[in-house]
């Protein structure tokens, strides 16, 4: 069987159950299985997080919903009590999200956080409803936004990785067809057949991402001689509007979660004839799936081997703080190993949107250093221009000054100046 025969709009293969996805991906929602778009209920577990941070997520986990393409009809938290192994939820809160999916007629249960495969499967049984977790809802909006190659190769395999150990097989009438010789034992299982395909189809997509990476590669080689700096953020913090703003662009730009997923380098000149590369990269978010993060390595190459970040923060988010220490979080993990931090410009967009003045005078303060800009009104991008030149000149000093101490042999790296050695003088006879 190959992956080529089993076509599924949605890219699940539905019709054995499995979550093995094809380079479509697998949407929160099929237009085949009735209703469309799927309702969906959103349940979190509290634990020991206080409540505004509850809400948060979970408000963050709506909008990710919304923007997979369901509609929320209904919410539940458990607010106390330990985790259940089993389903997560206590059992007496499982019973109440099967009243709340009765009364509400929902599809899809989506959950904030991440469950075990055997949770899933377990809340399934219980309430006979589709159940999700906050990295499938996250990993659906990639497939959903993917546009290019790479990024589709990207999304497949962090697709496959993430259902591998989440395969369920419903054909148990086959347990064993398939024997004989290239089949394990006396024959080999439906699942373990899955398995192979789903490992096999990973191999082949490494393979040809790993042909994308060096054409990346070359590319960022060719401009290693150049100044870049990486705008990095929180998703929908209006870093493509900024970009566009700042390049002339026309890169798409939507108030969505994840509207970006490619990386996009445009040039940037003044009138000074300075020349610098601004990159348009993808966002960040909470809990943020690992198998996307190693997936989008070719991608996130162009944050790590960027002279400067550009850090957008959506200021008229009340929350821009706990999104701005997720982004920084992330960030330090990208240094490498490296003991100096990076150089950031900390950029407070959508400030146009910001209702209290009170925190606009008071932004410079906390936070010295930062610039307000509103990509969409235009407002402070003459100041964040200026700003990316000044790094840019300070920068390239420092790089010069270095090489000069090099040069020279005295730069203080703990080493003395190696000796110069003379030129041979002749004896006298």
């Amino acid at each position: 069987m190959r992956f080529a025969d089993c076509e599924v709009a949605g890219a699940i293969l539905t019709r054995r159950n499995l979550a093995i996805p094809s380079p479509g991906g697998f949407p929160i929602h099929d237009p085949r299985e009735g209703q469309y778009p799927e309702r969906t209920i959103l349940v979190g577990f509290a634990g020991r997080r206080p409540p505004t941070q509850v809400r948060a997520s979970l408000d963050e986990l709506g909008r990710l919903v919304d923007t997979a393409g369901a509609v929320i009809v209904g919410e539940l938290v458990q607010k106390r009590g330990a985790p259940t192994p089993a389903t997560l939820f206590s059992k007496g809160k499982v019973e109440e999200i099967k009243g709340l999916v009765t009364a509400t007629s929902a599809d899809t249960i989506a959950c904030d956080d991440d469950l075990t495969p055997a949770q899933v499967r377990n809340l399934e049984k219980a309430l006979d409803k589709k159940v999700v977790d906050r990295s499938e809802v996250i990993l659906s909006i990639f497939a959903k936004h993917a546009r290019t190659r790479e990024s589709r190769l990207q999304v497949e395999v962090a697709q496959l990785e993430y259902s591998l150990p989440r395969l369920r097989h419903m054909w148990k009438h086959l347990e064993r067809l398939g024997g004989g010789i290239g089949t394990r034992g006396p024959g080999e299982s439906q699942l373990e057949t899955d398995r192979r395909l789903a490992r096999d189809r990973v191999s082949l997509l490494k393979r040809q991402l790993e042909v994308v990476e060096k054409e990346r590669k070359v590319q960022r080689q060719s401009r290693a001689d150049q100044f870049r700096v990486a705008i990095v953020g929180y998703t929908n913090a209006g870093k493509s509007t900024l970009f566009n703003a700042l390049t002339r662009a026309s890169v798409r730009a939507e108030d969505r979660l994840f509207a970006t997923l490619d990386a996009t380098t445009r040039r940037l000149v003044n009138e000074q004839r300075e020349l610098l590369l601004l990159t348009d990269t993808v966002g960040f978010i909470r809990k943020l799936p690992h198998h996307l993060v190693a997936s989008f390595r070719s991608t996130l190459a162009e944050v790590v081997e960027a002279d400067l970040w550009l850090h957008v923060v959506d200021a008229s988010d009340p929350g821009f703080r706990a999104q701005l220490a997720n982004v920084e979080e992330v960030l330090a993990t990208f240094g490498g190993g490296d003991s100096t931090p990076r150089r950031a410009v900390l950029a407070f967009n959508k400030t146009d949107a910001v209702t209290d003045e009170a925190l606009l005078y008071a932004l410079p303060i906390e936070f010295p250093g930062s610039v307000q800009v509103s990509a969409q009104t235009g407002a402070g991008l003459k100041e964040l221009r200026e700003r990316l030149w000044e790094e840019r000149r300070s920068q390239r000093a420092a790089a010069a000054a270095r090489a000069a101490a090099r040069r020279a042999g005295t730069l203080t790296s703990g080493r003395p100046p190696a000796p110069s050695r003379a030129a041979p003088t002749s004896r006298p006879r």
